[in-house]
């Protein structure tokens, strides 16, 4: 697919960080890809991946609730690995959610194998459902409900990861990032697959992949279509960038982003309602790390200025 960029205007988007208490920084520690947020009563929720080395790739899903999106509170275990030998038993990472049918979805990326020398990642996606946003969490039996592809050729021949989700159009979309095989991160390109219930199936868009960029999935519903924001990963035209989308397939870049965020979850002000009507996203929990610490989570606000 070739990515073109119409001449126009583009507009800078800045961001602002600062940090949280409650699941920042922590010795020992690792919190990284934080889930969208959600409010669900007086509270914000987030779920995010937790371990004890710097990758997903020996993690569990835990959560966190916040009254201001500042102050959080780790609540615990949302997830935890799968049975030994399972397509989830060597992790699970990645967490996103979605509200729909009076139930909330968790999606998750799973990992066969254990961590460790010469390790390849394998992952697919999951779902697990919940009357509450405090779980307990039963995993669908139709589980993984996305896979990678059996053609060498295609962009998500090696893995998939990172569900980013979007009602529209009375369907679900599934925004999700893959890789092929034989080519490094650096070529991470983003597919999306869509299906008329929130448990599946999903079905794959037959022209993926849709965006050819991007380390982390952050897509969200704008007027009639879909943008989202490119992190630091992919080619020079697309990086540093939202692009937007009418029909949710084909992007162009309409802002620069100064700064990232690279791999957050964003605040979904309507919780995933289908309303064709929704306010941009403003604020979410980001990863972070320094030269002395695991990966831990902060704050990210966006300022939509020109």
């Amino acid at each position: 697919m070739t990515f073109k960029i119409e001449a126009q205007k583009i507009e800078n988007v800045t961001v602002t960080y600062s940090a949280v208490t409650g699941i920042g920084e922590e010795e020992g520690v690792m919190r990284r890809d934080p889930s969208d947020v959600i409010k669900v009563n007086d509270l914000y929720y987030v779920w995010y991946s937790k371990g004890p080395i710097k990758t997903g790739y020996d993690a569990t899903v835990w959560y966190a609730t916040s009254p201001d999106g500042h102050h959080w509170t780790e609540k615990g275990m949302a997830l935890a690995k799968g049975k030994p030998g399972s397509w989830e038993a060597g992790s699970v990472f990645t967490p996103n959610i979605m509200v729909a049918e009076g139930k909330y979805w968790l999606f998750y990326t799973g990992t066969s194998k254990n961590y460790g020398k010469g390790f390849n990642p394998d992952s697919k996606i999951g779902i697990a459902v919940s009357n509450s946003p405090d779980g307990p969490w039963e995993r669908l039996s139709t589980n993984p409900i996305l896979t990678n592809s059996n053609h060498s050729q295609d962009f998500d021949s090696h893995l998939i990861d990172d569900a980013c989700l979007i009602a529209r159009n009375n369907q679900y979309w599934l925004y999700y990032k893959g890789r092929k095989l034989g080519e490094s991160p650096h070529y991470t390109k983003m597919g999306v697959a869509i299906a008329n219930k929130p448990e599946g199936p999903y079905v794959k868009y037959k022209g993926n992949p849709v965006i050819n960029g991007g380390h982390a999935v952050l897509a969200w519903p704008k007027g009639k279509g879909v943008a989202a924001i490119i992190g630091k990963t992919g080619p020079d035209e697309l990086i540093r960038a939202v692009l937007y989308s009418d029909d949710g397939f084909h992007f162009k870049k309409t802002h620069h982003v100064e700064n990232g965020p690279d791999a957050g979850g964003a605040y979904r002000s309507n919780n995933f309602l289908d309303a064709g009507d929704v306010a941009p996203i403003n604020w979410g929990v980001e990863i972070e790390s320094t030269d002395t610490s695991l990966p831990f989570l902060h704050r990210y606000d966006l300022n939509w200025g020109n």
